[in-house]
């Protein structure tokens, strides 16, 4: 039963105590609010109704009046306070993912009418099949349940496939675009329904959604027409809507951002949403993965390896067709190209996916899309849907105006609003803007801002940037950070801005000013979790090329101011365990970053992804025709990296390497320092013993003579001799351990034997005294006098 509401593809619940309407006296009909009911209905009650409510991907709700009150989706927050079930759970994440007592728990307050259906109820739930046998009784019944279950977790190949599985998801993970969708929302005020739901009516998006031979459609406009959430309203309908028939992928470009502003990082959300959704497509992953482990979603190749995976994902059988929704590809800065030659191919070739695809009016996208049929294009500036974005436009303005408390008058709010329509041109972002003025507590008469707004984006930074250039003291400050800002490869944290802007001060005072000075920046900056992001790319692309004037210093200044405070701040701060670890095996997974981290105001100067800073210096410096010596000491930085790069990564505070020497062509099998440490011998399976200079690495000596491996290889206490032990049975002088490790032998003869608890796995000799460390722990000395042992 469970998979057969898994397998639906919407399920109805008829609600018939909760209410929607009440009747006076007089019979007038009233409208009361259901909540209260709808949190007290008895469906939640119910044993049989959890996997009725988890297993659907869309449940919708209605009243006893037969009034839809919302689905599962829309309504998650109630039900989760209502039923305590994981929020996550309720939006179809993987039951496994949750832990037995807490999928219980869902179950505890629930009622049914035969006692055994309380673990029936439960059989789907986790993903177990067991007879049912009614009447032995809940106890029993909850007894066999746990069983089965406690065999299912004991399952240790599945368990070991599991936690692989994992792994490999986690490796491909760059981010979650869910959770890039969530944030945009929140950081756009939410979506309106009104905005967006004039494309769903849309003939163009209508053909492209139904239309078996519709395999792209791109929704193209200038900046700040709402593209972005556009497309956040679209998947949230598709997710609704085709969810029976379509696997849905999305992801989210920003150019600011470094992590997700590439065509790798595109395909690699892609993939990332279709295994999480559908876990089975995970060994299209794993077969590569297995291979070479995370790296393959990394590396040179990374981009063939990825393209390779995705071919093959989109033909397996098992998947539906595949709807990826890709936004902002204007703002996918590198291999784009790549990225359209992909949406091209496989739009062209596949019936089995279909792209939505969304970017401003740009002639190089315009072009590389150019054999695409022209019904695949729709522009938001075309006249006919000018008219509906603009009525979504004036939505969003009522929406905004209603939030604010300075327009509480009727008669006030509808003079504003009448100015925000007329000057606003179907321009979202400039409403946002203009309204974020108007949210200032210090803002007593509204009316002269929205007046005094110039209609266009464009002319509504100039006006920002003027504001920014009256403020005498601070106009300076403001402009470095607006560029700093701009050159940035990522988003700074308030500290890493404040550092790098040259102001001084702890990390507490760092933060407070620059967030202070975020807010004199107009509206160009915003802060969110303590990073400092530009607004939007236009805004980013106005304050570019406001550089190439006398407003702001150029480009290569800007950066070259970076690169000159990043170096000072590592001089004046770095030195070795830096959280004072101590211990050099520290394994990195923890560490706890002290609160006073002396690393937080050069965390953007001192590059994590070390190896990729390495290869883009490599590259600058291959152009240099007299660079061959800094050329060659990169090779060498690189190469030690890669060698060293599992322990860096797991215990960065690992010694390095101060030489390696080589010369032996077999397994070395033995090495021992000479006390006064000038000397390193090393014995070794070719039947060679060599001796090493310390300091220089350089070999000393070779010794031959043994005709088997030499085992083991050890120096006198004044450094002067060097002895060893082969398995050509070569007779030694003085103690030893026998071959078989059962004996200790003094000059050749076994002289004690040892039991089973006392031989060695490590030992070793200093004059008469033999040292021995045993598998369990112990460790024990003997000394020889004549020949005979004295054990201590």
């Amino acid at each position: 039963m469970f998979r057969w509401y898994q397998n639906a593809a919407k399920c109805y619940v008829y609600l018939s105590d909760v209410p929607t309407t009440n009747l006076k006296a007089s019979s007038e009909v009233l409208e009361c609010s259901w909540e209260p009911a709808f949190r007290e209905s008895r469906w939640f009650t119910r044993g049989w109704t959890l996997q009725e409510l988890l297993a659907p991907h869309s449940v919708e709700f209605f009243s006893q009046d037969g009034k839809k009150l919302g689905n599962k989706r829309t309504l998650k927050r109630i039900i989760h306070e209502t039923t305590s079930i994981a929020l996550e759970a309720l939006q179809g994440a993987p039951l496994c993912k949750f832990d037995v007592s807490e999928r219980l728990s869902w179950a505890e307050s629930r009622q049914t009418t035969r006692k055994e259906d309380k673990a029936y109820s439960l059989l789907g739930i986790f993903g177990i099949y067991m007879p049912l046998i009614y009447g032995e009784g809940e106890e029993h019944a909850f007894k066999r349940l746990r069983k089965k279950i406690t065999k299912l977790s004991n399952s240790f190949q599945q368990q070991q496939a599991i936690n692989k599985d994992q792994e490999c998801i986690q490796h491909l993970r760059l981010t979650d675009p869910r959770d890039d969708k969530k944030r945009i929302e929140g950081t756009k005020g939410g979506i309106l329904e009104d905005s967006y739901h004039w494309i769903l009516e849309n003939s163009d998006f209508q053909r492209w959604r139904d239309g078996e031979q519709s395999r792209l459609l791109w929704i193209k406009g200038d900046p700040g027409k709402g593209k972005t959430m556009l497309l956040c309203g679209i998947i949230d309908e598709l997710n609704e809507s085709v969810a029976k028939t379509h696997q849905l992928s999305y992801f989210f470009c920003q150019a600011t951002d470094s992590r997700i502003n590439s065509a790798a990082a595109v395909l690699r959300g892609i993939l990332y949403l279709l295994v999480t959704q559908q876990p089975l497509l995970v060994s299209h992953l794993r077969k590569k993965h297995d291979q070479a482990g995370q790296s393959v979603f990394k590396d040179a190749n990374a981009w063939v390896v990825l393209l390779d995976i995705f071919t093959n994902m989109i033909r397996d059988s098992d998947l539906k067709i595949v709807c990826p929704v890709v936004d902002a590809l204007d703002e996918c800065v590198a291999d784009l190209l790549k990225l359209f030659d992909l949406v091209i191919r496989t739009s062209t070739l596949s019936a089995r996916i279909k792209w939505l695809l969304s970017s401003r009016n740009e002639m190089h996208i315009e072009q590389k899309l150019r054999h695409i049929d022209a019904r695949a294009r729709l522009g938001l500036e075309l006249k006919e849907n000018a008219e509906q974005v603009s009525c979504a436009v004036d939505a969003y303005i009522n929406n905004k105006l209603s939030r604010l408390d300075s327009l509480e008058d009727d008669s006030l709010r509808d003079q504003v609003r009448d100015i925000l329509r007329r000057k606003a041109s179907g321009t979202f972002l400039w409403v946002a803007l203009v309204v974020q003025e108007l949210e200032d507590p210090e803002i007593w008469n509204p009316l002269q801002v929205v007046e005094e707004a110039p209609p266009g984006l464009h002319q509504l930074y100039d006006r920002m940037m003027n504001q920014i250039n009256r403020r005498k003291r601070d106009s300076e400050v403001c402009r470095l950070l607006l560029s700093t800002a701009c050159i940035a490869y990522r988003p700074l944290y308030l500290a890493e801005m404040g550092s790098l802007c040259g102001l001084s001060g702890k990390v507490p005072v760092l933060t407070k000013n620059v967030r202070t000075i975020t807010a004199m920046c107009g509206s160009f900056l915003t802060v969110r979790d303590d990073q400092v992001y530009l607004i939007h790319q236009s805004a980013k692309d106005y304050l570019s090329n406001k550089m190439q004037d006398t407003i702001f210093p150029y480009q290569g200044r800007i950066h070259h101011n970076m690169f000159s405070r990043s170096l000072k701040l590592m001089s004046n701060a770095l030195k070795r365990d830096m959280h004072s670890l101590s211990d050099p095996g520290f394994p990195i997974h923890k560490v706890h970053v002290p609160v006073d981290d002396p690393l937080a105001t050069m965390q953007y100067s001192s590059m994590s992804k070390g190896v990729l800073a390495i290869a883009k210096l490599s590259a600058l410096a291959q152009r240099q025709t007299d660079a061959l010596s800094f050329i060659e000491l990169l090779q060498d930085a690189r190469l030690f990296i890669m060698c060293h790069i599992q322990a860096i990564q797991k215990s960065p505070l690992q010694s390095a390497c101060l030489s390696t020497l080589e010369g032996h062509s077999d397994w070395v099998s033995s090495v021992a320092f000479s006390p006064d440490s000038t000397q390193l011998a090393s014995g070794s399976s070719d039947n060679t013993v060599k001796i090493w200079d310390a300091s220089s690495g350089a070999c000393l000596s070779t010794l031959e003579g043994h005709s088997n491996w030499v085992r083991s290889v050890a120096f006198s206490p004044d450094s002067t001799r060097l002895a060893s032990g082969s398995s050509d049975s070569t007779d030694n002088q003085g103690l030893d351990i026998s071959l078989d490790r059962a004996w200790i032998a003094y000059n050749s003869e076994n002289i004690l034997w040892l039991p089973s608890e006392y031989r060695p796995c490590c030992f070793t000799v200093s004059k008469n005294r033999i040292g021995i460390g045993t598998s369990n722990g112990r460790v024990w000395i003997c000394n020889v006098e004549g020949n005979k042992p004295n054990l201590s």
